[in-house]
């Protein structure tokens, strides 16, 4: 790699260059910032509007001895480049390649891998303590947080304890760029737009600025002038009211006046909040004029128009059109997204009846219990998240909604196995977790028509909670049913050796896996069970019928809809063997979602050579298994 960033092999060479090289240095980042989301999609955006504020902190202090936490860790793409890691940027989220969110593994000024939101405030806390603890008294933890992460009341809390310890080396740098995905939505998010947009705060700190420039100063002495100056002409700043030191707003986007805040606030040897004004989607037009997302994490795109290439028709576009379908149908129908208005397909839903749709702001554990209320006050609510970040919500869909039966439906985008955003993002948990929660139903569906169905399903009922999960990508093609078994599909009748129950998507990989049995002579029946929390008790009889059970879901092997349905078999007295394959119980490496699927052996050819083995095992006498064993 040439040019400026091809002679940074990490901060030691950032701090090394002038203040005249630093300009060329940022252009050179966007440049190939742009140039790889383009061909390989990305967390264009947000990393584009942080690229003089990471400069900045990479100047100031010294990491890894000074650890840099990333909270929702995307916009850590720049702090990759300036640690060492440009060479390999090329091959960014693929398999193999750089990870999209901070790495241990990649480096040692990765301190943590993370990805769900409002998190670094907390590790900042726990970090900071345990060096004053340790008598490292000459480390700073720096804590930069935005993306609307603010959002979060988990933020709130580690600000709660930070401000407690006056002498704790954390600076919290507040990247404040006014959204998350969309529009950052809430009275945090219309507090710090008014600091933002005030103009005669703006011109106080440019008379300010031209009298003292960059000389250091007495801080509190400064700190006490801006505080009266913010009392008259802006709302005084909350940060303050929770006893932290606060500078700002800085234009994040000049680097040098970053550097001078940056340096100030190491230099108070206390919690310091520096709140940085930026762009997402800065030096880049489409990006910049982007109303959605500022090209927030777009797919492969063309680098000259910003035209994003087609990605055909997935889950998430017929779930999106469905629930349009029902609000007309019922009006009673509202919507709850956590930040996510279009990537979880409720933007349309938005457009149709404004008045019914609700953005919390990355909080999903509000996100429930105000469901929750809403259902107390007869409406029936929809929840469209991410199933990874359910995980952050269990208490609540738990205690607030399932304990008082109330019919609030969740609908679960990106569950399974999600590929090149890496471990943090892979919805393999929900079918888990969520077994344990009475009254609570769950449907999977394997298609698209099926999701129109179920959904209609889930919100009919009344009388307790609904689950729907679906994966990421394009959506499967039909399959049509030959039959019914109880409320489940049959999609494949045969003679009764093996009955393989294929949990929504990967229904198609047990058709797969049951033509190639046929041809090793093992017939093979194929159920899609569509609802697989209750199990439908007709499950156990067509499992009596059969030598062997496989259940193939896309989820965590441990305690899912495998471990359900040996425990139906249990229950009922079947003694017929059952093997589930599924998720292995770790944290995947990222890649694409058929890479991951072929790795872990969820394609039709690897389980149709697990049964027929499985089969030739069972079907042998007694010594010549305990003989092989």
């Amino acid at each position: 790699m040439s040019g400026l960033l091809g002679s940074v092999e990490g901060p030691h060479d950032v701090k090394r260059l002038d203040v005249e090289e630093l300009p060329r240095l940022a252009g050179e980042i966007r440049d190939l910032l742009v140039d790889v989301c383009a061909r390989l999609g990305g967390h264009l955006g947000p990393n584009l509007g942080v690229v003089e504020l990471t400069i900045a902190i990479h100047r100031v202090f010294d990491s890894p001895g000074d650890p840099v936490v990333w909270d929702t860790g995307h916009q850590a793409y720049v702090h990759k480049l300036l640690t060492g890691r440009a060479a390999g940027f090329d091959a960014l989220k693929q398999e193999g390649g750089l990870s999209g969110y901070p790495s241990q593994a990649e480096s040692e000024h990765d301190f943590i891998e993370n990805s769900h939101a409002s998190t670094a405030l907390s590790y900042a806390d726990g970090l900071a303590k345990a060096f004053k603890l340790r008598g490292e008294r000459d480390r700073t933890v720096v804590a930069v947080i935005g993306d609307g992460a603010l959002t979060g009341g988990m933020a709130w809390e580690a600000l709660n304890n930070i401000a407690a310890v006056k002498d704790l080396p954390v600076v919290i740098v507040v990247n404040d760029n006014g959204r998350s995905y969309s529009p950052t939505i809430g009275g945090l998010a219309s507090h710090l737009s008014k600091l933002r947009v005030t103009r005669r705060y703006e011109e106080v700190l440019e008379y300010v600025k031209e009298k003292i420039g960059n000389v250091p100063v007495l801080y509190d002495a400064l700190h006490g002038f801006k505080k009266g100056v913010k009392d008259i002409l802006a709302p005084q700043a909350m940060f303050e009211d929770l006893g932290l030191k606060y500078i700002g707003p800085i234009d994040g986007h000049d680097e040098q006046a970053m550097e001078a805040a940056l340096r100030t606030a190491r230099d108070f040897r206390g919690p310091v909040i520096v709140h940085a004004l930026t762009q997402k989607g800065r030096g880049y037009t489409p990006a910049e004029e982007h109303d959605e997302d500022q090209f927030h994490s777009p797919g492969a795109f063309d680098r000259e128009t910003g035209a994003e290439k087609p990605k055909g028709r997935i889950w998430t576009n017929v779930f999106s059109e469905e629930l349009v379908r029902l609000g007309k149908e019922r009006e009673d129908l509202v919507a709850i997204t956590a930040a996510m208005l279009h990537p979880t397909g409720l933007a349309a839903f938005a457009d149709a009846y404004p008045e019914r749709i609700y953005d919390v702001g990355i909080a999903e554990q509000h996100a429930l219990t105000s469901a929750a209320g809403l259902a107390l006050g007869g409406m029936h609510p929809v929840v469209a998240v991410y199933a990874t970040f359910l995980n952050r919500a269990f208490d609540q869909l738990l205690m607030d909604v399932a304990l008082h039966r109330l019919p609030v439906t969740v609908v679960l985008d990106r569950a399974g196995v999600t590929g090149d955003d890496g471990a943090s993002h892979n919805g393999m948990w929900d079918l888990s977790i969520l077994q344990v929660v009475p009254g609570l139903r769950i449907a999977v569906p394997r298609d698209g028509e099926r999701l129109t169905e179920l959904l209609g399903e889930a919100v009919a009922v009344s009388d307790g909670p609904t689950v729907l999960r679906f994966p990421k990508g394009p959506v499967a093609e039909p399959i049509e049913a030959v039959g019914k078994l109880g409320d489940m599909d049959v999609l494949r009748a045969a003679d009764p050796d093996v009955l393989l129950v294929g949990v929504g998507p990967m229904a198609q990989v047990c058709m797969d896996a049951a033509v190639l049995l046929d041809a090793q002579g093992i017939s093979a029946t194929v159920v899609d069970p569509r609802w697989v929390k209750p199990l439908d008790e007709a499950l156990a009889g067509a499992a009596a019928t059969h030598k062997l059970v496989v259940v193939v879901e896309d989820n965590g092997r441990v305690g899912g809809v495998g471990d359900a349905v040996a425990r139906l078999l249990r229950d009922a007295d079947i003694d017929v063997p059952v093997r589930t394959y599924g998720i292995p119980q770790h944290f995947l490496d990222h890649a694409k979602r058929a890479a991951i699927l072929g790795r872990i052996g969820l394609t039709g050819q690897d389980l149709a050579r697990e049964i027929t083995e499985a089969v030739a095992k069972r079907s042998q006498p007694i010594e010549s298994q305990t003989a092989n064993s």
